[in-house]
């Protein structure tokens, strides 16, 4: 198998260096970069090579599962600071081999005490221009609240031990990939415009070119405050005064308050099968684990193995059921906090068999209108997989949703904050309308597979509305489609947005013209297109109970296992 990190980094160098020199090169860093990794023992994926290396040295340490997930989140913080941090939330999924219970802990952001409303609704400026970016779009962040909980519940070692290879890459610093340099370029309108994000991810006013080196010592200064004080210092103390002093300086909302009152949420998953398999997703206010099991449950009731992976009939139903999903998602997804959200009805078979009347095999169809099964209470994201040598998984996605985010880095802290008060609705009147408190509705799915209660897969992926999608996708080609956990993730994909047919360069001519026959409205994207995600994905064989990692090379990914 081809070699990762050669493929997407080091291309180039194949015309300029002496073979010898490039045999040399190749050896040197096939322990850590391989397309598909093997290992018996223990596997981290993530979406950048030294977040995963700092799991795996946790691993190799004696920590656990959990504690290598915090270590790698930690570490992405600092280097994949365009898609998660300290700034933002996410949700995580564990599944302790000797606990029977999963847990899903839900670090979503909230919408500040003031977020009312007549504040966003009935602006002179349009929700969009409110929350896109700036300090009208951020949310409370729940990262740091929701890696120390998952930490003081299921992990052996200390936020100090977990936190350390983030501040070492912080304050030494670290090269930036092709990938990197080019989404700085794509966000450079919106790092320019915020002096203190500028300062650390430009160069003299201009992106920097792959390969050179970026620090943040304010990071690595800020994370060694919190390794030693705990997150009383983010949400009560030091640094969170200076979050809020930045954001009130920019016109914005949070307030301390908002920061004290903030709790990570430990919760019961979603759960389904798909052809015996066990399948454990996160649970509401992100869709994303209900929905995934849904559009699952929908291409249960085909014979996909009869298919072809990228055959005009597979891509037709999974295109069908993926737009009936998500309709679903728009209509009857909110926070369980403020809505009853129907998890066991829109996960169940017989509700799949009811929404397989409205496929027809040889016709797109797009006027599905889910009925709302909702009722009122009275009361830039990445992914990484860990599994240990006891066979603890964990899938966690974290975000601070496009690409860097807000824009705003709080000025002698190194942290980017959030823009998820985006993902809210654009009108009042919806369940996913903003609130105060109020968890936006996400797409996020880290999830865990088990075969007859064994550890099978944990995967996820970043990538917005995409992500059911995806991992759908991903799911269907190694239980389906027995292909390898490397060709499951690299394989080519689709989405549906509206009357649009998203289709990925390498699937056929042919098939796209029989698609567009069937009345699909086709986008074309180029190959490897990082809007489709960067999924991380650790498989175990159930008879042998051999590792095998794979990393999205849509993204900076890559597996390690010792």
């Amino acid at each position: 198998m081809y070699n990762s990190i050669i493929n997407r980094h080091f291309r180039k160098l194949l015309t300029t260096i002496p073979l010898i020199s490039y045999l040399i090169l190749l050896l040197l860093i096939q322990d850590v970069s391989a397309q598909e990794v093997y290992a018996k023992n223990g596997m981290v994926a993530s979406a950048h090579p030294l977040a995963t290396k700092a799991g795996i040295e946790i691993l190799k340490n004696g920590g656990n599962a959990v504690d290598a997930a915090v270590a790698t989140a930690f570490a992405l913080a600092v280097v994949e600071p365009n898609a998660s941090g300290l700034g933002g939330g996410g949700f995580m999924v564990i599944k302790m081999a000797n606990i029977a219970e999963s847990v899903t802990i839900d670090y979503r952001e909230t919408a500040p005490s003031t977020a009312k409303a007549e504040r966003f609704y009935n602006n002179q400026k349009s929700f969009y221009d409110l929350t896109h970016s700036g300090p009208y779009s951020i949310g409370v962040p729940g990262v740091l609240a929701g890696l120390a909980l998952a930490l003081e519940r299921y992990g052996t070692m200390n936020l100090g031990d977990v936190t350390r290879p983030a501040i070492e890459y912080a304050r030494e610093g670290y090269e930036i990939s092709e990938n990197f340099a080019n989404m700085i370029i794509q966000a450079y309108d919106l790092i320019s415009a915020n002096t203190a994000t500028a300062k650390i991810y430009l160069r003299d006013g201009l992106p920097p070119g792959s390969g050179e080196t970026i620090t943040n010592s304010d990071l690595a200064n800020t994370l060694e405050k919190i390794s030693t004080g705990g997150i009383k210092c983010f949400y009560q103390g030091e640094i969170g005064s200076s979050i809020v002093k930045q954001i009130k300086s920019e016109g914005g909302i949070l307030n301390l308050d908002d920061l004290k009152r903030y709790k990570a949420i430990a919760k019961k998953p979603v759960q389904g099968t798909y052809r015996g398999y066990q399948i454990i997703s996160s649970s509401p206010p992100t869709g994303g684990g209900t929905h995934l099991i849904e559009l699952l449950n929908i291409l249960e009731g085909y014979d996909l193995n009869k298919m072809k992976p990228n055959s005009p009939e597979y891509l037709h139903l999974l295109a069908e059921a993926m737009k009936i999903c998500l309709a679903d998602k728009a209509t009857n997804m909110a926070d369980p906090a403020f809505y009853s959200v129907p998890v066991n009805r829109l996960t169940a078979k017989s509700y799949a068999r009811d929404l397989r009347k409205f496929i027809n095999p040889e016709k797109a169809f797009f006027n599905y209108k889910p009925k709302s099964m909702l009722s009122k209470e009275s009361n830039s994201t990445t992914h990484l997989s860990v599994i240990d040598k006891e066979g603890n998984l964990i899938a966690l996605t974290q975000s601070i949703n496009f690409w860097f985010g807000s824009g705003i880095t709080v000025d002698g802290t190194g942290i980017i904050l959030n823009n998820h008060l985006a993902d809210f609705f654009s009108e009042e009147g919806n369940p996913n309308s903003i609130e105060p408190f109020k968890r936006p509705v996400s797409s996020i799915a880290p999830t865990i597979l088990l075969k007859d209660g064994k550890p099978f897969l944990t995967i996820g992926t970043p990538g917005g509305s995409r992500i059911i999608g995806a991992l759908a996708q991903i799911i269907v080609n190694i239980i389906d489609f027995n292909m390898s956990i490397d060709q499951a993730i690299e394989s080519p994909r689709i989405h549906t947005s509206k009357s649009l047919l998203h289709v990925e360069g390498g699937i056929p001519e042919k098939v796209i013209n029989e698609l567009e026959k069937r009345g699909h409205q086709i986008k074309r994207h180029k190959e490897s297109d990082n809007y489709f995600g960067g999924a991380q994905g650790i498989l175990v064989d159930v008879k042998t109970d051999q590792l095998s990692g794979g990393a999205d090379s849509r993204r900076d990914g890559v597996a390690i296992g010792y």
